[in-house]
């Protein structure tokens, strides 16, 4: 049984809470074992399917059909795969064909295992949270005050919109199942007529209203949690102008669970067991290890995404940084990215060359790591030869990697090997130690201050926009401490005060938004979305949203010409996945809807344009 991240409910409670959603297919097999409502109707009760409804988070449950990894929220195959962020890694056929290979290149159909498991667990979260409201006017017996029952509706109400986000940005055409639909009368068959972002809206609408600014539990939704998914939301669905006062509300006002001001603090404590639920973490998946669930209350979505191999752990080589990925975080000689579009070859200037790294050498060679200036986030996204990788080693670059792909390594999503033995634990004794304790924030503060700065740029405000970018660049502009520096000798332990480990050179934009005019600043907005959150599965999504296809403001084929472009480059260096494979315009912005789905549904379901 999989347990709480909360532990505020007794194990019996637990129990109950397994029996009554506990749920072969979301929408049309009615749960087993459920327990009448009257049964749950207690204020534990309703604790019990609240925590239920939270639990999903992290895109497992006990009995999944399809796979984890293809379910987990960090959405490392939907936003990184399919993106230019990351390849699949590992050997070719390893998950390949059918499976996470095939979101890569494009290729995959609607019988692919992985978004048949995306489409169940979150549509499991989404009947999880409507068990809670449903249940609410059942509580008789005076344990549950009227406030607690709207807290308990409104908290219900996020988790309900956050795990329909999730399925609108991987499906976007998906059936709204609401507390009114009736399990026991079998009234099922909901159908997938469009876009949802007004219900999801409404939820958010509806939470922020109710919920307090703090809790008791930091991985609790707070109302600041609500306000930021309704500007995200709102950031979809292309409101600009009702996402901006929600923006400027949460710059001014906006805390933590815990009642922490936002802030930007370290870059790499986002990605710490040992610091998260830190003022930068809006919203967050908790994850928890050593807690008696077998690893499967970690990063399970991640588990085999960690180097192939000369670590701490035993497997896997997947989620492997992209060329590009590497190359973006080049720098000009103003500390600025390099975004503009190379006459020559079409490509951005940062991609016309490959950065310098150890493809093809073997372990042990010799190799000196680029000089050329690179953004400091670089060596705090992923791991490459020559540079130290959290406290664990020097990175050997591509023997650390597992097949025949790149010589990048992930590293967000990577423990630290002085706290392995509290933030990392083995999953079902074959993946050693990969299953960690580090949270997958859903939204941190960056998000808002980019976000507004899309608003800003699409509002003609250049110079506000500018402003924006340049106080997420500063936090690593103005921070070396924040940056990788060298190992003290025959140590794997670093100081701020020892030389940096590469050139880093960043710097803030000075009026070139306003001199450039308003598309320059978008490219730039964009462009530090890329590198703030490489490897933390937004790009496809990101993406996706600034296409024309669905009202974006980068015009259309935006994302098409931005993949294929990316594929013309990175298999420049022979990729055995990406190898003569495109993306299609007006296909690939989303993924088919399973189509073990469709046929259950009695035609209800309609599949997605092309699929």
């Amino acid at each position: 049984m999989k347990k709480s991240k909360f532990k505020f409910v007794a194990i019996g409670t637990m129990a109950l809470l397994a029996a009554a959603n506990s749920c072969k297919n979301a929408l049309d097999t009615k749960p087993t074992g459920v327990l009448s409502g009257a049964v749950l109707a207690t204020k534990a009760g309703v604790d019990g399917l609240l925590i239920g409804a939270y639990s999903l988070l992290d895109g497992y449950y006990q009995g999944q059909p399809g796979t984890n990894y293809g379910s987990g929220i960090s959405n490392w195959t939907y936003g990184g795969l399919a993106s230019d962020d990351a390849y699949k890694g590992s050997d070719t056929p390893d998950q390949g064909g059918g499976a996470a290979g095939d979101i890569e290149n494009h290729t995959l159909d609607p019988n692919n295992g992985y978004i048949y498991s995306k489409w169940q667990v979150n549509l499991a979260g989404v009947v999880r949270a409507n068990n809670v409201i449903a249940e609410i006017p059942l509580v008789k017996d005076g344990s549950l005050t009227t406030a607690q029952g709207q807290q308990a509706i409104g908290e219900a109400r996020f988790l309900r919109g956050v795990y329909n986000f999730e399925l609108m940005k991987v499906f976007r055409n998906v059936p709204y199942v609401d507390e009114s639909i009736n399990y026991a009368a079998n009234n099922l068959n909901v159908p997938n007529t469009g876009p949802i972002w007004d219900k999801i809206e409404a939820d958010f609408t509806a939470a922020m209203t109710v919920l307090p600014t703090t809790q008791p539990q930091a991985g609790r939704a707070n109302k600041y949690a609500a306000e930021a998914f309704l500007a995200k939301a709102y950031m979809y669905d292309h409101q600009y102008a009702k996402a901006l006062p929600l923006l400027n509300d949460l710059v001014s006002n906006g805390t933590t669970a815990s009642g922490t001001k936002y802030a930007l603090g370290p870059y790499a404590d986002n990605f710490n067991a040992s610091t998260r639920n830190n003022a930068e973490s809006v919203f967050a998946a908790q994850m928890t290890v050593k807690d008696g669930a077998v690893g499967a209350n970690g990063d399970f979505g991640d588990v085999l995404n960690f180097p192939g191999g000369g670590t701490f752990t035993t497997c896997c080589g997947f989620y492997v940084p992209s060329y590009n990925l590497a190359n973006s975080f080049k720098t000009d000689d103003n500390g600025l990215p390099m975004f503009q579009t190379d006459a020559a070859t079409g490509f951005p200037k940062f991609n016309v060359v490959n950065l310098k790294n150890d493809h093809g050498l073997t372990a042990g060679a010799a190799f000196t790591p680029t000089t050329e200036p690179v953004d400091p986030r670089l060596d705090l996204t992923m791991g490459r030869r020559g540079i130290p990788y959290l406290d664990w080693a020097i990175c050997d670059g591509e023997s650390w990697t597992r097949g025949d792909l790149a010589p990048y390594t992930p590293k967000k999503n990577v423990f630290y090997h002085k706290d392995q033995a509290t933030t990392a634990e083995t999953y079902q004794t074959w993946a050693t130690n990969q299953s960690s304790g580090i949270n997958y924030n859903l939204i941190r503060y960056a998000d808002i201050l980019l976000w507004r700065a899309e608003c800003e740029v699409e509002a003609n405000t250049l110079a506000a926009a500018e402003a924006d970018v340049n106080t997420v660049r500063n936090r690593m502009a103005l921070h070396p401490e924040y940056w990788v520096h060298t190992y003290d000798a025959g140590t794997t332990n670093t100081k701020t005060t020892n030389p940096l480990a590469a050139n880093y050179v960043i710097k803030p934009y000075t009026g070139q938004f306003t001199a450039n005019g308003q598309a320059y600043a978008r490219a730039a907005v964009y462009m530090e979305h890329e590198l703030e959150f490489g490897m933390e599965g937004h790009r496809f999504f990101d993406l996706q949203r600034w296409d024309a296809r669905f009202g974006g403001p980068a015009g259309a084929s935006f994302m098409a010409n931005i993949l294929n472009n990316y594929i013309k480059a990175d298999t420049r260096i022979s990729n055995p996945v990406l190898n003569g494979h495109t993306f299609t315009a007006g296909k690939h912005e989303i993924f088919p809807i399973p189509q073990i789905e469709i046929s259950r549904e009695a035609g209800a379901l309609k599949q997605n344009p092309g699929y």
